[in-house]
Order: structure tokens, then sequence, then C-alpha cells
């Protein structure tokens, strides 16, 4: 068993440079057959401009026959503000066709200026046809650009009114699948059902692609039309005279034209055109040289600091006892604050519950990250990665409470006080999040926006809170207890030690120690921030495994590198200093997410939209400052231990 536990490390560093990012394309692979009747669904309406998202429905368009119905949603979804809807969009598979929706009652001067803001705020039609969300194609710049769900309607430089997209032209991409046995055949809810065959062939989806136009009709000729009867094909016009404008009093007629085409993408991989990523030669190289600059800089540090520690205890361990006491008297440096070193630090309790919050989220994100770069969180299962990462943050507590407790009876040698501590862990992060999001909440519940997380979500999110996190950590706060304190390796003095004076204040010091983590870290973050708010898939959670071990590491190495500097110069108050030094990275994560909204998401307007950027982002800093923090204080503490316990102290 022995040599199996050896070979795995080694198995797995051989295999690291080899780790790519994939995917479980989804549960089911969905068969279709021909002319069976598919129909597309919708999302909210989205924006870069403003981010608060809105309901398909909010604005004057077509609804279906049987009523407007709700899919079930997760809840990921829920807290992304996603609701999906069903729409009159039906298509046959393999049946070309141009087809009539509805033709709208004359507009209202309130529904003609909500189309004509959202028009002008850049808001975008989500569609989805059998889990795929539907893509654009646009030139710019002479290259060409892809993009999911296509705008409401658009606004000429040259002229003053807006006009809205009335009439789509859907391409949908079949593969033709023939298989023997059991095949599982779809329905447009999205349930599989088995069906036995010698041998059954169908079609499955495997591209959704529109072409958004805006076409103006005479609403007589088409009174007479019912939903889903045939029209005559047209193309997109390109004078505006030909288009559908937006204004009080005018009927807006909405069709659609349906053209499947035959395709050799297998289901498998319909998923690349959303996941590859534009720039990726220059992705690798920014990750690659950043990764080796840090090395190198990391390898160098900790190579001089193992000589200096090491030339130092093996000088101090070869005197006698009268030696060493004199050696004591005449030399200054970490070996002066033997007695003060494992003093009480300031706010305990505080430094507890920190540390303890911020192993519980490395904990969350190692295991996210681990099962998302080897493809058990698809793009496909919307809302699932958010899900399981509250999940795992709920589970983790047990953990939270564990640490934090013994770090405390480690403190205090005592256990008094731990089920108020417990409660303060499970508190902690979980309460400055909610407090914030309801902040957030209340501004988009004020703007009306399906991003409003309703009333019955609340309660949910407290039951999971109360009803699994807080009993968890009590458990593992009681494990806690019941476990043995780490026992210091020399005593402390009754009275503590003056501190000599510095030059400059020891916290300037600490906070630029940030600045290493961040050079690891802010490529990929570019990335993240580009997905979150910009609309774009992030699916390379290959590279971000690696720049998080990157990041993990690197942590280490800093916070213990400024410890032993302090510890150097007689500065026995290390406690607070080691886990800032790593955790002040969070500060340059959160400049870094202004300097993001103000020179690369100029599209965002509005003190609504700022303010709801900064509070996401003020979240995202403060997970992240517990996390580094924790990783660099619980490395500086066994640093320091490991030192003062290889010193011979009477």
């Amino acid at each position: 068993m022995k040599p199996l536990v050896q070979i795995l490390p080694v198995l797995f560093l051989t295999l690291l440079p080899c780790l790519q990012a994939f995917y479980l394309p989804g549960s089911f692979m969905h068969t279709y057959s021909k002319g069976e009747a598919i129909f597309a669904k919708v999302n909210s309406l989205t924006s870069i401009e403003t981010e608060l998202p809105y309901s398909y429905y909010s604005l004057p368009y077509c609804t279906p026959k049987e009523g407007i119905k709700k899919s079930a949603e997760n809840l990921g979804e829920l807290l992304m503000g996603d609701q999906i809807d069903n729409s009159p969009y039906r298509l046959r598979v393999n049946f070309n066709e141009s087809v009539y929706v509805c033709t709208t009652a004359p507009l209202t001067q309130e529904q003609a200026t909500l189309m004509k803001q959202r028009t002008r705020q850049m808001y975008q039609v989500n569609m989805i046809l059998d889990n795929l969300p539907v893509m654009r194609y646009a030139e710019q710049n002479g290259a060409m650009i892809q993009w999911t769900g296509f705008p409401v309607g658009f606004y000429p430089f040259d002229s003053l009114d807006d006009y809205i997209i009335n009439h789509l032209k859907f391409k949908v991409l079949v593969h033709e699948y023939e298989g023997t046995g059991d095949v599982i055949v779809s329905s447009e809810e999205g349930l599989g059902v088995v069906e036995t065959d010698s041998k059954k062939s169908g079609y499955q989806i495997v591209g959704f692609e529109v072409t958004p136009c805006s076409i103006r009709r005479d609403p007589k000729a088409v009174e007479n039309l019912k939903m889903y009867d045939s029209v005559d094909r047209v193309n997109c016009p390109m004078e505006l005279e030909k288009s559908q404008v937006i204004k009080e009093g005018e009927r807006i007629t909405f069709t659609y034209d349906v053209e499947f085409e035959m395709s050799e993408i297998r289901w498998p991989s319909r998923w690349d055109a959303y996941l590859k990523m534009d720039g990726a030669k220059v992705h690798w190289f920014s990750i690659m040289n950043s990764m080796m600059v840090v090395f190198f800089l990391a390898g160098i540090v900790f190579i001089i600091f193992l000589r200096t520690v090491r030339r130092d205890l093996t000088r101090y361990e070869e005197l006698d006892k009268e030696a060493q006491s004199q050696m004591n008297e005449e030399l200054s440096g970490w070996k002066l604050i033997v007695g003060d070193v494992f003093r009480e630090p300031a706010c305990p309790r505080l430094l507890c519950v920190m540390v303890s919050n911020g192993v519980q989220i490395t904990g969350m994100a190692v295991v996210t990250i681990f099962f998302s770069a080897l493809g058990l969180l698809s793009p496909a299962s919307r809302g699932m990665l958010l899900t399981g990462m509250i999940i795992l943050y709920l589970f983790l507590g047990i953990t939270a409470g564990y640490v934090g407790v013994r770090l405390w009876r480690t403190i205090k040698g005592t256990s008094d006080g731990w089920k108020s501590l417990s409660w303060s862990i499970a508190c902690f992060f979980s309460g400055v999040v909610f407090v914030i999001l309801t902040a957030l909440n209340m501004i988009l519940w004020k703007n009306k926006s399906t991003g409003a997380l309703p009333v019955s979500l609340f309660f949910t999110l407290l039951a999971l809170w109360f009803g699994i996190s807080v009993p968890l950590t009590l458990l593992g706060g009681l494990y806690g207890t019941r476990a043995n304190h780490i026992e210091y390796p020399v005593r402390t003095n009754q009275i503590p030690r003056e501190i000599p004076p510095r030059s400059y204040p020891s916290w300037f010091l600490v906070l630029g120690a940030g600045t290493l983590p961040f050079g690891t870290l802010f490529i990929e973050l570019f990335f993240i921030l580009s997905s979150l708010w910009l609309g774009r898939f992030y699916y390379v959670f290959g590279f971000l495994l690696i720049v998080f071990l990157l990041l993990v590491i690197v942590c280490g190495e800093v916070s213990v590198v400024l410890t032993y500097m302090h510890l150097c110069v007689e500065d026995w108050r290390w406690w607070w200093k080691a886990f800032f030094a790593s955790g002040s990275v969070a500060l340059y994560v959160f400049l870094y997410s202004i300097n993001y909204l103000v020179f690369d998401l100029r599209s965002l307007s509005g003190p609504v939209s700022a303010m709801l950027y900064l509070g996401y982002s003020l979240i995202m800093a403060f997970a992240i400052m517990l996390s580094t923090g924790a990783i660099g204080f619980l490395l500086s503490f066994y640093f320091v231990h490991y030192l003062f316990s290889s010193v011979k102290i009477d």
C-alpha cells in the first residue's frame, strides 16, 4: 500500500502539464425525428451596459398559445437572474419554412418608450433551443465576431428613430444519427424517453444561429393570418424605410424563417463553438510567462531563506548552554523573542473566525475548480457551477468549525467559549455576503429587474444557512474541542518584550507583499471579469487550476518570508501580519476591478450599474482576502512552530 501512496503524487505531477479542461455536454443525447416540433425558449433580456436583467415578456412580444410558462430553475440560475420561459417560436426538424407569429396591438406611449429605452441600452434577447444558446455572427473591423443572443433593436447614428428586431432568420445545424439498441428521444421539455429499436435514426441539434432583421409589414396584409401560417420568405432590408420603426401607435408584425442544415459536428462537440477563446495563443503565453517569472523569483527567495535559517539553527545548536546564554545577550534577531513569539495576538477570536472562514472558502474553490477542470460542471447545466459552490461551502462548515475551535484552543489553552466561536464562524462571511446581497437586491427590486431575488429564495437561503451550515459548523467545533491542541515548543514570558522602533511602519511591507501573489492571477482575473460582465463563456478551468495552485504556493512563501523578516527585527506580533501579508492581494484585486470598470467596461453606465459591479467585486475581494490570508497564516504558523521547536531551550 505504501508504494502506491508514494507513486500517486508522482503520477499526478507527471500528468499535470497535460491537464486540459473538457466537459460532459449534458445528461442525455437528444435525438429528434423528422418533422418533430421543438419550441425555443427565452431567457432574461440582458445588457452589458446596465447589468440589470429583465423578463423577456416585459416588452410587448408575442406570447405562446398556451400562455407563458416558466421552466424549472435551480438555485444558481435564480441567483444569476435567469428567468427561462417558453416562447411561440416553433421549429419542425428538417422542415424549412417561413412563419407568421403575431401582430401586436398599437403600441402605447409607455410601451414605445420602454422599447426605445431597451434598444438604447443595448439589451439582448437570449433564446435557447435544445439547451443551446442562439448565436449570431457580426462583422466588426473586418473580423467576424460571434455573440450569443441578438439585440432588441438598433438605432442608426444618422437617424433619430429606433427600430425593432421583428424578423428572425434561424439556421439550425443538425447531425444525422443512426444507432442500434436503446436510443434516447427527447421532447421539447427536455425529458428523455428510452426507445428500443433494431436501428433507430434521428437528428441531433448541434448548432443554433440567427440573423436578426427589422422588416416593416402592412398590418392589413397579415390581419387574416393565424399563428404558424406561412408567409413569403424575405431578405433583410438594407434601407431604413423598409425597417420597422418604434413609435406610439405602430403595430409590429413578428415573423421568422427556419433553415435546417446538415452538419458533420457531432453532438458531444456542439459546445466547442461557444467555448473557443479568441487570442488563445496570447492567453497561453501570458499564463506561462507569469508562471515562469513567479517560480523563478519565489525559488530564489526560498533558496536564500532556507540557507539563512539553516545556518542560524546550525550555529545556535553547536554552542553549549553557557555560550547560548552569552550569544543571546550579544546577538539580536528572532532568537531573542523566544519568550514572546507565541504570545496571544490582538483580537484572537476574530483571527480564528477569519482563518476558519478562509479554510472553508479555499476548500470550496479547490473542489469546484478541480471538478470543473474534469468537465463535471458543464456549461449546458446552467447555474450548476454556482449551485455546486454554495452546496460545497455549506458542507465545508464542519471543516471551518474544526479549524477555528482548534486554533482557539491553541491560543487560549482552553475550550471555553467554543460554541459562541462556532456561531461566529458560521455567521461571519455568510452574514457579510448576505448584508451586501440584500442591499444590492433592494436596488434590483426598485428597478423591477429579474435579477432581484424573490422573497421565497431568501427564506430558502436562510434555511440552508441555519439548517446545514450552522449545525455542521457546531459539529466541527465539537470535534475541535476533542482534538489535541497544538503544544507550543517554548514557554511565554509573563512580561512582554519591548519591540525596537523601526524607521518605517511594518504594515507598508505587509501591504506591498500582496503584489507578488497578484502577479500570478491578474491575467486570469481579466478573463474571469470579462466572462462575468461581458456575457462571455469562461471554461478554461485547466488554466485556472494551475494558476490557483501557483497562487497557493506564492501566498505561503510570501507570508513565511515576511514573518521571518519580522522575527529578525524582534517583532513578535506576527500573527495578523502573516495573515495580511498574503491576504493583502485582495486589495489589489479590488483596485484592479475598479480599473477594469473604468477602462475596460466603458459600456457600463449609470450609478445603479456601478453600485452592482462594485458590490459584487467587494464580495469577491473579501473572499479572496480570507482564502489567501488563511493560507499564508497557517503556513507561517507551521513555520514558526517548526523554527522554535528546532532550538534547544531550557
